[in-house]
């Protein structure tokens, strides 16, 4: 499979099988993130993966803090959905930013790098998308861990930035490709 055919077949999977990933296909996806580039090569990543009973403590960790959001906030948009996800997923790998406190406040040169970082994350992220469907894995990019932000990052034991989860697994379903905008919505040549 070429880059553009991983491109076209990539889908967000929402449905797995629960067969177990053997570690060489996470490894293989995990290199794949590890090679990404990253702004002054500083690869800014950390990935920490959850499997096998982990992923209990995980969901109960997530659980916690979502139900901590809903009491403050009311809406926790998608969230729910995505924890049955995770929950039905062998395999959440979360990405963190190591060179970064949890979301603090930051001055224009901190903030700079910081928007450096998580595009070079979001590189790290989609080389793992890709390479996930070129060996046959589905996966789920998930960012509404944001409403467990605080009680994730304690069950992790991590003092700094989580940026997102990916699920990884077998699919159990074969989405069509979501709509996507018109070429001349979306560029502008000059």
């Amino acid at each position: 499979m070429n880059v553009m055919d991983a491109i076209s077949k990539r889908r967000s999977i929402r449905k797995f099988k629960p067969d177990p990933l053997p570690d060489e296909i996470i490894q293989k996806i995990l290199e794949a993130g590890r090679k990404a580039p990253s702004g002054h090569n500083r690869q800014p990543w950390q990935f920490v993966v959850v499997k096998g009973e982990k992923r209990t403590e995980m969901i109960q960790a997530m659980k916690r803090g979502i139900a901590a959001s809903k009491a403050l906030l009311g809406n926790v948009g998608s969230a729910e959905y995505s924890l049955k996800v995770m929950a039905e997923a062998p395999v959440t790998i979360f990405v963190l930013n190591p060179y970064r406190k949890p979301i603090v406040p930051a001055e224009w040169n901190q903030w700079m790098i910081d928007t450096v970082d998580i595009q070079s994350c979001g590189a790290a992220i989609q080389n793992m998308l890709l390479t996930a469907t070129e060996l046959g894995i589905g996966s789920l990019w998930i960012c509404d861990i944001f409403f467990a932000y605080d009680e994730l990052c304690k069950w992790l034991n991590k003092e700094c930035q989580m940026i997102a989860a990916i699920s990884f697994g077998y699919a159990d379903e074969s989405p069509a490709m979501r709509p996507r905008k018109r070429f001349d919505e979306i560029v502008e040549w000059k």
